[in-house]
């Protein structure tokens, strides 16, 4: 139940944000003048939280979510050799849709770009694949030890040119390693190598919520479980803030318990309104996302859907005034999500 709907609509949810929905909710804002939900729905410049930085870590909760059910149905006719085998070939699959997508984007070949969300996917989706089936108690430890790794290596660990413990903007070891190993980094201070390791620990906490979900235990006592998870990750990361900042572009160890406290906190309502209330025809249009959420991150990639919208929108934009903008971003999300329909009709599903 829970596989087909409340799951199905939340990650349907973080990806409508990314294929459209951002832009067309910032328009429709704009026309009442509430400034706070474009702050809210752009990354912070550094330190601090928005709800946009909390959309990635939403999808890669999901993402661990969605592996006990996956496994669960495979391994009927399949060994977990060959389980395994699929886990590295799909997880090959995400890293070179991650390339091909970011190479598109910047116009030159990016075979590493672990920025993005494919690639951190992939890494994470193999690692939680291995522990799919091993004991909870190494599944907890692998996830803090990622957590507390990553904080003492950035608390520790120095360069010739950056101190221990810098958390500045493009002076700290994150951006020291890529510029060591890949030769750039972003100027806006993204890291790429080092800050995709603790990304793992949050798909691992998905994978916790699978198997729970999977479980005979009672739908209240999951929902107990999910919210108590979401908030110790919460007390968490803000209890250490004060030490380490709380900084997406990093994805420090603060941010990553604040984002994954978060995402649990979003999920949980998901499966209590969908799933405990039973409110579901609502969730209609996010499913139909969510189902075939490889599609529509990369819809815009495969498709040209703003150019060719556009055409037909564009010299009608002027004339609509404030309106205008609602139109040119309501009609490129409605013509993706069509698409997305049209597929999720036919039962025509993108898969790694």
């Amino acid at each position: 139940m829970a596989r087909l709907h409340s799951l199905d609509a939340f990650r349907g949810f973080t990806m409508f944000w990314l294929m459209g929905g951002k832009a067309l909710v910032v328009a429709l804002s704009a026309l009442a003048g509430l400034e706070f939900v474009r702050y809210q729905l752009s990354h912070s410049a550094w330190e601090g939280v928005r709800y946009y930085d909390l959309v990635w870590p939403s999808f890669m909760l999901m993402v661990g979510v969605s592996i006990p059910f996956s496994f669960a149905m495979r391994s009927r006719t399949q060994t977990r050799g060959q389980l395994m085998r699929d886990a590295w070939k799909r997880a090959a699959v995400l890293f070179l849709l991650g390339s091909l997508r970011e190479s598109l984007s910047d116009g030159v070949p990016r075979l590493v770009e672990l920025s993005s969300a494919l690639q951190p996917i992939a890494l994470a989706y193999l690692v939680a694949s291995y522990l799919a089936t091993r004991p909870l108690k190494l599944q907890i430890g692998v996830a803090a030890g990622i957590l507390l790794g990553y904080a003492l290596l950035l608390a520790f660990v120095r360069t010739p040119t950056i101190h221990a413990g810098t958390y500045e903007i493009n002076k700290n070891l994150v951006t020291a390693f890529d510029e060591q190993v890949l030769g750039r980094s972003h100027r806006d201070g993204w890291g790429t190598l080092l800050s995709a390791i603790p990304s793992v620990a949050t798909t691992v906490v998905g994978l916790l919520f699978g198997q729970v979900l999977m479980s005979g235990t009672a739908p209240k006592a999951k929902l107990k479980v999910f919210v108590l998870t979401g908030l110790g990750c919460l007390v968490a990361g803000f209890a250490i803030s004060p030490v380490v900042p709380v900084i997406m572009k990093l994805w420090t160890t603060s941010y990553a318990l604040v984002a994954t406290g978060w995402a649990c906190v979003f999920f949980s309502l998901f499966y209590w309104v969908i799933d405990l209330r039973g409110w579901r025809s609502w969730a209609f249009p996010f499913v139909v996302i969510g189902v075939n959420a490889l599609a529509a991150y990369l819809l815009n990639t495969i498709i040209p859907i703003s150019r060719i919208v556009g055409t037909f929108t564009k010299p009608l934009v002027p004339a609509l005034g404030i309106f205008g903008p609602v139109l040119s971003s309501g009609a490129v999300f409605f013509a993706g999500w069509l698409i997305l329909l049209w597929l999720y009709r036919r039962k025509i599903y993108l898969r790694p």
